[in-house]
């Protein structure tokens, strides 16, 4: 390599080198990417007079989302992530396995995160831990034929509302500093969330949803 190709590479080296800056004390930061929410379901039984055994599942959805954070420390940041609601569909499971679509909701969970970021602020590479709190947020439940059918046969349409709740939740993720402004992020969240599910025909259910969450995104440093 010529005098001026090592001049260049040598630039490049130092370039890469010097231009990542994670987030440090002070320091805001603004996400935006896609996440996909998965249900990991352990659903109770409707109660009478349903059939023994009546069950629930949810089905996964995809949405935009975003997120705010705030470095208290260079290690330390307190991060929000907010989003479009998700639309989840519910399925029989159990004793009516099979019977296709029960309904639709929608679910808001913004998360409130207390990280701690690895390695030093100039780290390229930045791994992360986070603990908080989501609120489950459930809205425009609909029901199907086929929940009528099955809950209160020959009634009127079964609606339900499935209740708001408060949840712990787990977080581990990485970032990547592309230069000193731009990072791309990639993070799982676990949260511990139990509900409950009432039903206009009188019957109720208790539902764990306890979800998991894989997003990524591009974020700037403010």
């Amino acid at each position: 390599m010529n005098s001026v190709g090592k001049a260049i590479a040598a630039a490049a080296v130092m370039a890469v080198a010097s231009g990542a800056s994670a987030q440090s004390a002070g320091q805001w930061t603004a996400k935006g990417g896609v996440a996909e929410i998965t249900p990991k379901v352990k659903s109770g039984d409707v109660s009478a007079p349903a059939l023994p055994g009546t069950k629930a599942a949810i089905g996964s959805d995809t949405k935009p989302v975003f997120s705010f954070a705030y470095g208290v420390t260079d290690n330390v940041s307190l991060e929000l992530d907010l989003g479009m609601p998700f639309k989840h569909t519910l399925y029989g499971d159990g004793a009516i396995k099979g019977t296709g679509e029960l309904g639709t909701v929608k679910a808001l969970p913004p998360t409130f995160l207390v990280q701690y970021r690895f390695f030093k602020p100039e780290a390229m590479l930045r791994p992360y831990l986070g603990a908080g709190i989501t609120y489950a947020y459930f809205a425009k439940e609909t029901g199907s034929g086929r929940l009528t059918a099955i809950s209160d046969i020959g009634g009127p349409p079964t609606t339900f509302k499935v209740k708001n709740k408060l949840a712990t939740s787990l977080q581990l993720g990485l970032v990547y500093n592309i230069n000193d402004r731009w990072f791309a992020d990639v993070a799982y969240i676990k949260s511990f969330l139990k509900t409950k599910v009432d039903f206009s025909s009188g019957q109720t259910q208790d539902i764990t949803l306890d979800p998991q969450v894989i997003s990524v995104g591009i974020g700037y440093k403010f």
